[in-house]
């Protein structure tokens, strides 16, 4: 036997903490467990803990903290990147562009807006046909996942987002598969009526960009010169709670931001009750410009957040593997207006940098 070359020990609360990453999972130690276990492994005796601690032993066995030494870790690591990626066909994931144009025009977008574009009736038809193909062809779907994204996509909701949505939940109750949609938006377009249909549609939560307390986002966002959007964006947020709707309200710093009065905004949410503040939270993004280390002022962020009873997050160490990105999948697309098809969405539009295309009857001709 050996020692997991993914194991990691940290004190805490006088206790010794192991943490094995293959299998994510944690013992709780004394002092004596710990160094028993070091001696074992210093000398090559794993073996020899069954006898000395057989319960100690089946633990560590359990959670992986030791294995046989002719196993290859690394190659279990590769098998589980490939069951997750590239061989699990329970899940679909498609994001749609419907637009590259937006409504602001914010200083760290990393996209170049195009202002008539939109995707038309016939790129509507090609992307039906693929939920069509991929939902028909594939027999181990349980789990259809629609996101919106662009540009802003709310620009064409009712020419663009409905027939798609609309055909998309059809095809999944059909089938009995679980269909679930998401929008990233930045909330200015948003209306009752919006709420209630991409609800009846499997619409489970937005994702909702500010940029500071009122008077920061308003010279970030703003409809025009003398009108900001801040008021009408809180109006909206608080209307899609109140729909029982999950929000995560994405808040986007930099140094300039951080002068904003960022604490402030807990006040305009201040009349929640406790039901409505469930299905919200409050996630904390360094603008990627951003060169200044501020990480100890936004985790005091989001500190001061929870202590007023918000739900609050940061972007902190994960888990890459079980929870990988999107892109690394091989049931993903993430189709342009044009048709044009990425795998990224963190990245600008070029077609010259397209990775495939979406074809007339419905497949994708990747690069």
């Amino acid at each position: 036997m050996k020692s997991s070359q993914f194991n990691s020990f940290f004190i805490h609360d006088q206790n010794i903490i192991g943490y094995n990453a293959y299998c994510n999972d944690f013992i709780i130690m004394d002092q004596y467990l710990y160094d028993l276990f070091i001696a074992a492994k210093n000398e090559n005796k794993i073996e020899d803990l069954i006898e000395i601690h057989p319960d100690f032993y089946n633990v560590l066995l359990d959670k992986n903290f030791i294995t046989d030494k002719n196993i290859d870790e690394l190659q279990l690591v590769k098998n589980l990147v490939k069951s997750i990626d590239q061989e699990n066909n329970n899940i679909y994931e498609l994001i749609i562009n419907p637009t590259m144009n937006c409504n602001f025009k914010c200083w760290y977008c990393y996209e170049t807006h195009i202002k008539d574009s939109k995707m038309s009736s016939e790129t509507i038809n090609n992307v039906i046909k693929l939920i069509e193909n991929t939902i028909l062809s594939n027999p181990d779907l349980k789990q259809f996942y629609l996101s919106w994204f662009g540009g802003e996509p709310m620009l064409y909701y009712d020419k663009v987002i409905s027939p798609i949505l609309k055909k998309a939940h059809l095809l999944c109750k059909e089938r009995n598969i679980d269909f679930i949609s998401n929008f990233t938006t930045n909330g200015l377009l948003i209306d009752e009526k919006r709420i209630l249909e991409s609800k009846s549609l499997g619409v489970d939560h937005f994702q909702i960009t500010l940029d500071g307390h009122r008077e920061r986002h308003d010279k970030v966002r703003f409809i025009n010169k003398e009108k900001g959007s801040y008021d009408k964006i809180i109006k909206n947020i608080k209307l899609i709670l109140k729909n029982k709707l999950f929000v995560n309200i994405r808040l986007n710093i930099s140094d300039e931001t951080l002068d904003g009065n960022l604490e402030k905004i807990i006040d305009d949410f201040s009349d929640l009750t406790q039901e409505d503040r469930n299905y919200m939270n409050f996630s904390f993004h360094k603008v990627w410009q951003e060169e200044k280390n501020i990480d100890e002022d936004i985790n005091n962020l989001v500190n001061y957040f929870k202590q007023d009873d918000f739900s609050a997050t940061t972007i902190g160490d994960s888990d890459n593997v079980r929870n990988s990105c999107y892109a690394d999948k091989k049931n993903h697309a993430t189709i342009n207006f044009n048709g044009d098809v990425f795998k990224c969405t963190a990245r600008d539009f070029k077609s010259e940098d397209k990775e495939g295309v979406l074809l007339a009857n419905g497949t994708i001709e990747w690069n």
